[in-house]
């Protein structure tokens, strides 16, 4: 089982943040099936069928890439599906009142988030996605030795409480035992 498919049985925030840094490594090899096969998949140290097998994965992504016209930026279909599924979910949560902390989370990230948004024009995403955005973009700049404030991480680790609520109620969502 690749990590792809472990993360999203696991962790469906990890998960599609795995698949936007997928994304960009695919755009950093020029959406270059070759270059990727040759010089980025030997650095998993696979057997030749697990090699290419993921080729083929890599492969496919590329395609999709290619047919959805997101060579340069933005995120996959298949991305934004789970955007959409974890947006409706908080939505859900958010007007039951069987998730007080929950609730709380939210309201205590929702500063965050908003501050966010407007810094990142970011007003025609969802919170979600922005929530997401400003995760990704801290991973980015950690993964660069770029410094990350107090201030930001703070935010970050009120979001990212959030989201990992968020991420258990979809697994319990997608098991049929979320009772909103």
């Amino acid at each position: 089982m690749y990590i792809s498919e472990q993360l999203k049985q696991a962790n469906i925030a990890e998960y599609l943040l795995y698949m936007w840094q997928i994304e960009d490594t695919i755009r950093a090899y020029n959406l270059d099936i070759d270059k990727i096969a040759s010089d980025y998949i030997p650095k998993f140290k696979l057997d030749e069928e697990r090699s290419n097998t993921l080729k083929g994965w890599y492969e496919s992504l590329i395609q999709m890439m290619h047919e959805e016209g997101v060579e340069e930026q933005g995120h996959l279909q298949i991305n934004k599906n789970i955007i959409l599924l974890l947006t409706d979910i908080h939505l859900q949560v958010l007007k039951s009142p069987k998730f007080p902390f929950y609730s709380a989370a939210y309201y205590k990230a929702l500063p965050f988030i908003v501050e966010y948004r407007n810094k990142s024009n970011g007003q025609d995403k969802s919170e979600i996605e922005n929530c997401f955005d400003a995760l990704y973009m801290v991973m980015l700049l950690k993964a660069q030795g770029k410094p990350v404030t107090a201030e930001t991480a703070s935010a970050i680790d009120n979001i990212v409480k959030m989201l990992s609520m968020l991420s258990e109620y979809y697994k319990k969502d997608k098991a049929n035992e979320l009772e909103v």
